[in-house]
């Protein structure tokens, strides 16, 4: 197959395309003279092109993808082969009319119809001679025009003007293939062997880099003298723009090296994945900016955001600084500055709300309450830091969340157990690899609203190390009048807490740093009665624990005596969570009854308890009888709630020395000596031979010798027992104590009475004896918690005896 040479339209290149016609020569004098003297028809099948223009002689390949552009060219192969070419005005109309096509075109000669392998259609041109539309006869089904041949004035061969423009034309077309890399040095033939004038200058106005509109103005121009300078003028700003264009890349030209090759690299992998769907960088930070319009912060803040995004449009993509500052500025945009929720301010509603969440815990709902009323009111109280403290199961975390929906708030969480570095409060600074933000600003940016309820939970446990110490970190977050600035490493920008609602939760106020303690309202959370459990286990954990297993109350009735059975004899905690768990056991059961479709009770009686849950196991701290000499029952304080404390003491023919077991602490110990040196001294008032104290040894013992203990609560205690011990009288029935004590014979109050009460209440304890001091303790609990309980108020260890030990004697009593 033949191949031949088309002059196309690309900067004077040369394409190729397998034909089976004959190689076509350029067009030569004779040919012209030949075309010139050919007949125009009076009507033309009108092809509209879209980006370029055909002018006599020039053959250009054209690529019709128009439905009647195809339909034209087919009919007139088929024909005569001689068409009308005319350019649109505007390339984007689809089906151009007689108003959308200029009205000078140039006949064309089908060379060649391709038929492509993607289903276009190729068709080869020639241009003839110019033409103008007179009228467009029909559109369909394509356009038709009655055309007249336009006149074309040309200089006489003589005329020396003329020849000096077209040698000028014919050196500087050679020049500009010369520094153009793009077109190759064969397009220099075929300028050199153009010989008809008007060829050359119709030849290199085709395929010079002109607009649409600019080469129609040169097909428009009927003299070929003025279009022969204008195609010049053309050339030359052409020439020196190539010029201007090779001179500013010789002088940047440079070699690259190894990182200018791995960042050229990087770049086209860019590229490549912004055409797979990605995002460039700047239209990355656009975005950025965009987002920053809808933000409402202050000026200040404002402006830091504005320089620090400046600072990432300098930064290059490929730097590792680049990922910290896009993370940096998209916290920014993240964080809610000065975005707050509405607060719910109806009180009758919150009542509700916590009233159906939580069983009891009066003083904590009292305090939200009155803190929703006070926001009612000013609209702009900044929130109080409150610390729930109690035992483990009382509620204190889950209360947060019924105060959140209470006040309409978002519910923020964060762990501090175990926590010892500084920056997960305060966040790294931006020049650490791998820095971030603290966990309270990362917990807001969560929440979305700048004013949560936001539990800061098991805050005792907060521990320090070489990175240094949280809980005082947590001075600036938790300080009503430091926290409107809080300072973050990360952000680096104060950042306003005084409207979020913290709320603490603590074990023990102890271990607490007394500067972060004295920040916080303390709201004490004691332990639940048997009442109160009953009551929570009834009208919350049941219904819970049946829901998760899947069961309804129609499977599973627990009546409220046998609640009572299970919180009696399997619980002793001051929380509900063990409480839980023994009712779960129960659930647990009954589900595996219904999955092996075996009988079982419906309504759970008390052997269907013992039975699950084995026998009662806290029997052991009921009241213990007064048979012996020596045994007092004292109140205790633990982690866990209150509990009830036996001492026993006995003595034993010796020389007077003083043993003590049970691992007692060092105030604990101090106890027994400050009880024993108040008994040497008033022996004969409280009826004790002095010879006995001289000649029999002591043992005090607290059981549970493996369980640590220690504090000043158990020193009437022990005082009652060694008196008793050295008497032999029996201690009154059912009756229990607790109370520091002096030498000077005073008894000091001591913390702890709720729990301790409630400890009592557990054990059957009847009566108890409490230094005067406490008795406000007494005044705040509520009346039916503490029915069926005597009170004794005293002032000195002699009122102690004289309600504790009878004149009773033990039965076997020593004889001393």
């Amino acid at each position: 197959m033949p191949t031949q040479k088309i002059l196309t339209l690309d900067n004077l290149s040369l394409q190729e395309i397998d034909t089976d016609a004959e190689l076509i020569p350029l067009l030569t004098p004779e040919d012209e003279e030949e075309m010139n003297n050919e007949t125009l028809p009076g009507e033309l099948p009108i092809l509209p092109l879209r980006n370029t223009v055909l002018f006599p002689g020039v053959v250009i390949p054209i690529t019709a993808g128009r439905d009647k552009s195809i339909k034209l060219i087919n009919d007139a192969n088929v024909g005569d082969k001689i068409i009308g070419v005319v350019a649109q005005k505007d390339e984007n109309v689809e089906e151009p009319t007689a108003a959308d096509i200029h009205t000078v075109g140039t006949v064309a000669r089908i060379l060649r119809v391709l038929k492509l392998p993607d289903g276009n259609t190729t068709v080869i041109l020639q241009g003839k001679k110019r033409f103008e539309i007179d009228a467009v006869t029909t559109d369909e089904p394509y356009l038709k025009a009655r055309i007249k041949e336009v006149a074309e004035n040309r200089p006489d061969e003589k005329d020396e003007e003329f020849s000096a423009i077209i040698d000028s034309i014919k050196e500087l077309a050679i020049q500009i293939i010369r520094e153009s890399p793009n077109i190759p040095t064969e397009a220099t033939f075929a300028i050199k062997n153009i010989e008809s004038n008007p060829f050359l200058i119709n030849f290199v106005s085709s395929n010079m880099n002109l607009s649409v509109e600019e080469k129609q103005k040169l097909l428009s121009v009927n003299d070929l003298k003025d279009r022969a300078l204008e195609t010049l003028r053309y050339m030359n700003v052409e020439f020196q723009k190539l010029e201007l264009k090779n001179d500013i890349q010789s002088k940047v030209r440079f070699d690259l090296d190894q990182q200018q090759r791995e960042y050229f690299l990087h770049q086209q992998m860019k590229t490549i994945q912004e055409e797979l769907g990605g995002v460039s960088h700047d239209q990355e930070i656009e975005e950025m900016r965009t987002k920053a319009k809808s933000k409402k912060w202050e000026e200040k803040v404002a402006k830091h955001f504005d320089k620090e995004i400046s600072k990432l449009q300098r930064m290059n993509p490929q730097s590792p600084d680049f990922g910290i500052q896009r993370n940096y500025l998209e916290l920014f945009l993240e964080l809610p500055w000065n975005e707050y929720s509405k607060d719910k301010f109806d009180l009758k509603n919150a009542q509700k709300i916590l009233d159906r969440d939580h069983f009891g815990l009066d003083d904590v709902k009292k305090r939200i309450i009155e803190h929703l009323a006070v926001l009612k009111l000013r609209n702009d109280m900044k929130s109080p830091i409150l610390c729930l403290y109690g035992p483990p199961g009382v509620g204190k975390t889950s209360i947060g969340k019924s105060i959140a929906e209470a006040l309409g708030r978002q519910y923020v969480r964060i762990s501090l157990g175990g926590l010892r570095d500084e920056a997960e409060i305060r966040g790294h600074r931006k020049t650490y690899i791998g820095a971030m933000p603290g966990r309270i600003i990362q917990s807001l940016k969560k929440a979305g609203t700048s004013n949560p309820v936001f539990v800061l939970d098991e805050i005792d446990k907060l521990s320090s190390s070489f990175n240094g110490d949280p809980s005082s970190a947590l001075l600036e977050v938790l300080d009503p009048e430091q926290n409107s600035d809080f300072y973050d490493n990360f952000l680096e920008m104060g950042f306003d807490l005084s409207k979020v609602m913290f709320i603490a939760t603590s074990n023990s106020m102890t271990s607490i740093q007394p500067a972060l303690r004295d920040r916080m309202e303390v709201i004490n959370m004691t332990g639940y009665t048997i009442e109160e459990k009953i009551e929570i286990a009834k009208q919350h954990l049941l219904p819970k624990q049946l829901k998760e297993h899947g069961l309804t109350s129609k499977d599973l009735q627990i009546g409220k005596k046998q609640l009572e059975k299970i919180v009696v004899g399997y619980t002793r905690e001051s929380g509900v969570r063990s409480l839980e768990k023994k009712i779960a056991s129960v659930v647990r059961n009954a589900a595996k009854s219904i999955a092996l479709e075996e009988e079982y009770n419906i309504k759970i009686t008390d052997e269907d308890i013992i039975k699950v849950l084995g026998a009662p196991r806290l029997e052991r701290d009921k009241y213990e009888n007064n048979e012996t000499a020596g045994v007092v029952t004292g109140l205790a304080w633990t982690s866990v709630g209150g509990d009830i404390l036996f001492i026993e003491s006995i003595i034993s023919k010796g020389k007077g020395a003083l043993t003590m077991t049970g691992n007692l602490g060092t105030v604990m110990k101090e106890s027994v000596t400050i009880a024993l040196e108040y008994i040497k001294s008033n022996a004969e008032k409280l009826g004790i031979d002095t010879e006995v104290l001289e000649k029999y040894n002591i043992h005090i013992h607290v059981p549970e010798g493996a369980t640590p203990k220690d504090g000043p609560s158990a020193g009437v205690a022990m005082l009652t027992s060694l008196v008793s011990s050295f008497t032999q009288k029996r201690i009154k029935k059912s009756l229990a104590m607790t109370g520091e004590i002096t030498l000077r014979g005073k008894v000091l109050p001591v913390g702890g009475i709720k729990e301790k009460i409630l400890a009592a209440k557990r054990a059957n304890i009847k009566e108890i004896i409490l230094c005067k001091e406490n008795k406000y303790d007494i005044d705040e609990i509520k009346p039916e918690y503490i029915e069926g309980l005597t009170f004794h108020y005293v002032d000195t260890m002699e009122e102690v005896l004289e309600i504790a030990i009878t004149n009773q004697k033990v039965k076997n009593p020593k004889k001393l």
